[in-house]
């Protein structure tokens, strides 16, 4: 975490928050994965370096989201998946969820248009966030698959 403390802290004091070992291990693990994980991935991959309190992950994690320091993004098995948000700098991107295996996939922002500016005209309401999530089955479920047809 030496090299990214720094942001890790800023990142909490921006978001009011004091900066303490366990928001930072939080931080620390999300911001270091390629994909969004589930409350129960933090909490095991906290658990391996040190003792920490299941409670205390879901906490601090409900406490980032409502910072917005993180992002909740929904899966298709009902367990949500926490990612960077908007505050850390993280664009708006879709998302892939493997029915298959349950994995999920950031997909690159450009990936899929959505014009928010076409949707504003229309819609009478506040918008407070956009999800968009694409569910099917992965390269390695699709060829698994394929072996068993």
């Amino acid at each position: 975490m030496m090299g990214n403390a720094f942001i890790y802290e800023s990142l909490l004091k921006k978001g009011g928050l004091a900066s303490t070992t366990n928001r930072l291990s939080v931080l620390e693990v999300i911001g270091n994965s390629t994909a969004p994980l589930t409350a129960q991935d933090v909490f095991e991959t906290l658990r391996r370096s040190r003792h920490v309190n299941r409670v205390t992950v879901y906490r601090i994690l409900e406490l980032l989201v409502e910072k917005k320091l993180l992002e909740r993004i929904s899966g298709g098995d009902r367990a949500f998946r926490y990612g960077m948000g908007g505050k850390a700098g993280q664009k708006n991107h879709p998302h892939f969820f493997c029915t298959g295996c349950g994995s999920m996939e950031c997909l690159r922002p450009e990936s899929i248009h959505f014009d928010m500016a076409a949707f504003v005209r229309t819609f009478t309401g506040e918008v407070e966030k956009v999800e968009v999530r694409i569910d099917g089955l992965c390269k390695n479920c699709l060829k698994m698959k394929q072996k068993s047809e």
